[in-house]
């Protein structure tokens, strides 16, 4: 195959034979270099969206290419019915930046949703042997796109096209206490939310309401599950969001910026529920946790330390928000600015949020849509003021022009 296509070729082959589940951009990025992305006709582009919250180190980072590449040269895949140093290494460091028990790997945050749900209804059924038990969700929530995190994630516009879903979820209201009460009865086993909301929107939890679920967790021996794919690995000022709220999670899934890049995602369990729910046979995957991920964690946690990236997203967060909140009250397109960190959105009143995305990149900036109306910025975690300043630069200038 021709390997010097142009980029509508490219766009043709791919329109032609991938399944059309994405309205894709008509872009085709072919490198990245720290926070600048670059398309195959050279156009460069800063990036505020990270690939969905993805590259916190940013692109190229040669620590972890070289821990790929060395990986790639020892050993790729084995099965779990193994044992490898990778693994060990990439567990004992997920294990002490959250301070829990015991994790599993998955290949994406879908798939943590996944073994979280299976974890919280094991629980449940070897305490009573029901297997009737009730998961408690948010409205306006996102947690994947299969059938059993389809049917945690509070938006029919997900859901409609693919019921029946998995039974036993009730929806509640997030930051809404009373509402998540109203729903608690003798089945619920498990509350799953996300402590910042994502697609829904960017709303950060309120710290009275995750600490009231976590009362009501713990008065009833429900599990409290937290998604922290998107707003965990630093990105609001801490390795996970909750160590903010000092509320720690039952269960917590973690994805994303995980291996930056590399699939790989995971459930993480606290020591009780570890004791008392999956055993051997419940739950496995064949590529979850293979070396070549797990090189990637192990690496990506080790930058972290190295580069002290929550620190930097502490120091570099106040002129975010700064920036953003003077982009709210010079422009009258823009009503809000709400977020945690460098997981921000921009409320836009007036126009499609969709039109906004498409302008900045025309004019070179990467930025994200989140709800019918959010603009979400979530860059790498290693942007520096001079990166915001070029952000603001362009965005006003698109959300200035008629």
């Amino acid at each position: 195959m021709n390997t010097l296509m142009n980029t509508q070729e490219i766009i043709s082959l791919t329109e032609q034979n991938v399944l059309h589940t994405y309205n894709r951009f008509p872009v085709v990025f072919e490198k990245g270099d720290g926070v600048t992305l670059t398309d195959t006709d050279g156009k460069e582009y800063l990036d505020f969206g990270a690939g969905i919250a993805v590259f916190a180190l940013g692109y190229g980072n040669q620590y972890v290419k070289d821990a790929i590449k060395e990986q790639t040269d020892k050993l790729i895949h084995t099965s779990n019915l193994f044992y490898h140093r990778p693994l060990a290494e990439a567990a004992a460091k997920v294990i002490a930046a959250s301070g829990m028990d015991k994790v599993f790997f998955t290949n994406s945050g879908t798939e943590a949703i996944e073994g979280a749900i299976k974890t919280a209804r094991k629980y449940a059924w070897l305490k009573d042997g029901g297997a009737d038990h009730e998961i408690i969700a948010m409205n306006q929530s996102f947690h994947g796109r299969s059938v059993g995190a389809l049917s945690v994630t509070g938006n029919s516009h997900y859901q409609d096209p693919f019921r029946p879903l998995m039974g036993g979820v009730r929806f509640a209201d997030f930051n809404d206490l009373e509402s998540v009460k109203a729903q608690v009865n003798e089945k619920t086993c498990a509350i799953i939310l996300e402590t910042v909301q994502g697609e829904g929107g960017i709303y950060p939890a309120d710290p009275e309401f995750l600490k009231g679920v976590k009362a009501i967790c713990e008065e009833k021996d429900i599990l409290l599950i937290l998604d922290e794919i998107q707003c965990g690995m630093g990105r609001c000022g801490s390795m996970y969001a909750w160590q903010q709220y000092g509320t720690m999670p039952d269960i917590m899934t973690t994805a994303k910026a995980l291996g930056c890049g590399i699939p790989v995602g995971a459930f993480v369990l606290n020591k009780k529920v570890a004791e008392a729910s999956l055993v051997p046979g419940d739950h496995g995957t064949t590529y979850g946790g293979n070396p070549l991920a797990c090189a990637a964690v192990s690496a990506v946690f080790d930058q972290f330390e190295e580069l002290k990236i929550v620190e930097h997203v502490q120091k570099i967060t106040p002129y975010l928000e700064k920036t953003l909140d003077r982009l709210v009250s010079s422009l009258d397109c823009l009503t809000a600015r709400r977020g945690m960190g460098l997981m921000q959105g921009l409320v836009v009143t007036g126009r499609p949020v969709g039109g906004v995305v498409s302008a900045c990149l025309k004019e070179g900036l990467v930025v994200l849509s989140a709800g019918s109306d959010v603009i979400r910025l979530v860059p790498p975690l290693v942007i520096t003021e001079q990166d915001i300043d070029r952000m603001a630069d362009i965005l006003e200038r698109v959300l200035s022009a008629e």
